[in-house]
């Protein structure tokens, strides 16, 4: 199997992390020699948070907020695990970035420096009150009220311009999947069109 690289991209509670592990599982099915490295910044946020710098100490009031943090940050944690977890032997797993304009931009400048041919983005599409009903009856912490309305409008201003601009990527492959169904259907029907 040629190198595969994977942008999983929707709005919060869509089921990309769920759709994430199950591609990872089948890659390492289809392809057991090659290593796939699972990039998911959202665990490297929270362990930034929980650090006592100055750094740490405005994420968390951006955070505490309900706002959403600096592209800086995001590429700061993501470009890391690039740097430190990359060989160029492996496939990549991209889960929950870009979440803005200016960050898919550098993400798709750091693909080219690696080489990684043609990603697949997946956007799981899903609608806000779809999306907005998930969230609640996940109840994760970070799932309050006030939080979930400010990441669904996240989607909406910052992430959905990210989308359009891989769209306009002559060597991204953007893939529309139906997030509002099963999590088998939705896994059947990426794997339909990256395999």
């Amino acid at each position: 199997m040629n190198l595969k690289t994977f942008i999983f991209i929707g709005r919060s509670g869509c089921g990309k992390g769920t759709q994430a592990a199950l591609l990872i599982e089948e890659l390492k099915k289809r392809d057991a020699e090659r290593p796939v490295l699972y990039m998911e910044s959202g665990e490297r946020f929270r362990a930034l948070l929980k650090e006592t710098n100055f750094t740490s100490e405005l994420a968390r009031g951006v955070s505490d907020r309900g706002e959403l943090q600096p592209a800086f940050l995001a590429i700061h944690v993501w470009s890391h695990i690039f740097i430190e977890g990359l060989t160029g032997k492996e496939h990549l797993v991209i889960d929950g970035t870009p979440r803005k304009l200016s960050e898919a931009r550098i993400l798709a400048d750091a693909l080219r420096f690696y080489g990684r041919p043609q990603p697949h983005v997946i956007y799981i599409n899903a609608s806000r009150q779809w999306s907005q009903e998930r969230l609640s009856a996940r109840g994760r912490a970070d799932d309050a009220a006030a939080n979930v309305a400010g990441r669904l409008n996240w989607f909406d201003s910052d992430v959905a311009p990210a989308i359009e601009y891989f769209r306009d990527e002559a060597d991204m492959r953007v893939l529309d999947i139906n997030g509002e169904q099963s999590i088998e259907q939705v896994q059947a029907e990426i794997f339909s069109k990256v395999f």
